[in-house]
């Protein structure tokens, strides 16, 4: 074996022995629990007029002890097309209820978005608007 030969294969044998301990390991996976209360109002029958503040509340009864994002969020949406307008932010999940003001919307049939851990959505009800 050449002088050369024996030198590369010192080299890669080397540098082999060196990277291979570096390589990084990883934290086991933790637990993450993904909580996604339904919403229980509004339901179906509500009818809400624009400008108007009401509760809106969700079952907090299956809340996990550890929740990945425990800041909420609520938007409306209607038409499989959530709005851009947020109605509520940044309040704690496991309140369980928050007041909004209805937006001033065309009248139609709209669902609210709660958003926290994950999305979920209201049954369809009624908002008077302009």
């Amino acid at each position: 074996m050449s002088s050369l030969m024996k030198f590369f294969t010192f080299l890669f044998i080397t540098i082999f022995c060196t990277t291979s301990g570096a390589v990084p390991v990883s934290n086991p996976i933790q637990k993450r629990d993904v909580f996604v209360p339904p919403i229980t109002f509004p339901t179906n029958t509500t009818v809400w007029n624009s400008g108007e503040v009401h509760n809106v509340t969700w079952d907090i009864s299956q809340a996990p002890v550890n929740i990945t994002n425990k800041f909420g969020r609520i938007q409306l949406r209607q038409d499989g097309i959530t709005f851009p307008i947020v109605l509520a932010d940044d309040f704690d999940i496991l309140l369980g209820a928050y007041n909004i003001t209805v937006p001033n919307v065309i009248s139609g049939i709209y669902e609210l978005v709660l958003f926290g851990d994950s999305g979920n959505f209201s049954p369809d009800f009624t908002i008077n608007g302009v």
